[in-house]
């Protein structure tokens, strides 16, 4: 299931066709469900907690033999595994550092993938939001990084952010680009007419 509508797509094209209207700069949007799988996290956390159920047996000494303390940790393990593994749950157990580790390389690894190290003048800009870790960040390049400091995306990201975690991540989209938009006019003004990378926002399965 598409976390934006087609619809809710178009919507954020439409945006970005009126941005790039007045600037030279090459807008691309991405949307990721989540940063990575961390399939490992629940195996990490019920492996945790198995060990722990030995210490916490030995409270009540005699009521357990050893192999059926052994089969008391197997089943610990299997079951918070398997309840673990629900998306929600594996969220809450991942450090915050870490989320924003995971996402802030696939912004990364987008920024090229997407090709926005290419364009003309070196004005590429990526719009990046990982729903499951609650990550929007903008990358921009050395076209626009040498006009517009890092401290002016800044309050849009934070307000874009604010959005995703209320579970507007349409609305957001539309008022980071709308707001992203004011500042390139102003400071990377269009020249000429182009269109270098494609306008549709990219959803990531």
């Amino acid at each position: 299931m598409a976390l934006l509508s087609e619809d809710e797509q178009r919507q954020v094209a439409e945006a970005i066709n009126r941005v790039e209207r007045d600037t030279d700069a090459e807008l691309v949007t991405v949307l990721a469900p989540r940063a990575d799988n961390y399939a490992y996290i629940p195996l990490l956390w019920a492996g945790l907690l198995a060990l722990v159920v030995p210490g916490a047996i030995n409270y009540f000494p005699g009521w357990f033999s050893a192999w059926e303390l052994t089969l008391v940790q197997w089943a610990t393990f299997i079951v918070l595994g398997l309840v673990f593994r629900r998306p929600a749950i594996t969220t809450r157990l991942i450090p915050r550092g870490v989320r924003h580790w995971r996402a802030a390389n696939l912004a990364r690894r987008q920024f090229l993938e997407q090709e926005l190290h290419h364009t003309e003048g070196g004005t590429g800009m990526l719009i990046f939001v990982s729903e499951a870790e609650r990550y929007v960040e903008i990358l921009v390049d050395r076209g626009i990084s040498a006009r517009i400091g890092d401290e002016t995306w800044q309050s849009i990201v934070e307000a874009f952010t604010q959005r995703v975690k209320e579970g507007e991540t349409l609305q957001g989209f539309l008022e980071c680009i709308d707001a992203c938009g004011e500042h390139l006019k102003e400071q990377v003004p269009a020249t000429h007419e182009r269109n270098e990378l494609p306008n549709h926002l990219i959803v990531l399965d």
